[in-house]
C-alpha cells in the first residue's frame, strides 16, 4: 500500500473516531469539527512517532501533548470547556485492544500474557496522561510569562513618559 494512502486512511478513520464519539457524548455540533481536528493531529502525530521508531510511550506522549495544546487553543477560540474537545480527539490514542486481551488473557489462566498486556496498558495511559500534564504545565507557564511581559513593558512604558 502507498505511503500516502497509509497517510489518508489514518486522518479519514481518526477524524471519523473521535467526531462519532464526540456525537455519542453530545459534544455541542459547532464544537465537532474542531473536535476532529484534534483528534486527527493527535493520532498523526502518534502515528509518525511510532513508525520513526520512538516507542509506544513517547509516542502517546506526543499525542496526547498535541491534544491538550490545541484543546486548550480551540477552547480558548470556541468559548467551549477544554474537556469537549480532548475526551473526543483521545479516542484513538485508548489502548483498547491490548486492554481487551490483557482480561482475557487473565480470564484465561494465561497470566503471563496477561501481565505482560497490562503494562503496555499502563506504559500507554501514562504516557496520555504525562502528556496532557505536560500540555497544561507549558501553557500556564506560557501565559504567566506573557502577563509578565506585558505588565512589566506596560510599567516601563508609563514609568518612561
Amino acid at each position: 500500500m502507498p505511503f500516502w494512502l497509509e497517510i489518508i486512511i489514518n486522518v479519514v478513520f481518526s477524524y471519523v473516531a473521535s467526531v462519532g464519539f464526540a456525537l455519542i457524548i453530545n459534544v455541542p455540533h459547532r464544537d465537532l469539527n474542531f473536535s476532529g481536528i484534534s483528534g486527527v493531529v493527535g493520532w498523526m502525530a502518534y502515528w509518525f512517532c511510532f513508525r520513526w521508531g520512538l516507542g509506544r510511550m513517547a509516542s502517546n506522549l506526543i499525542g496526547a501533548f498535541l491534544i491538550g495544546i490545541l484543546g486548550l487553543f480551540f477552547a480558548r477560540i470556541k468559548k467551549s470547556p477544554v474537556t469537549v474537545f480532548n475526551i473526543p480527539a483521545l479516542v484513538p490514542l485508548v489502548p483498547g485492544v491490548p486492554a481487551y486481551q490483557a482480561v482475557r488473557a487473565l480470564v484465561a489462566g494465561n497470566y503471563s500474557q496477561g501481565e505482560e498486556l497490562l503494562l503496555r496498558v499502563a506504559i500507554v495511559t501514562g504516557g496520555i496522561s504525562l502528556g496532557f500534564l505536560l500540555s497544561t504545565m507549558c501553557t500556564e507557564a506560557f501565559y504567566k510569562f506573557k502577563y509578565r511581559y506585558f505588565k512589566n513593558a506596560r510599567l516601563y512604558i508609563k514609568h518612561k513618559k
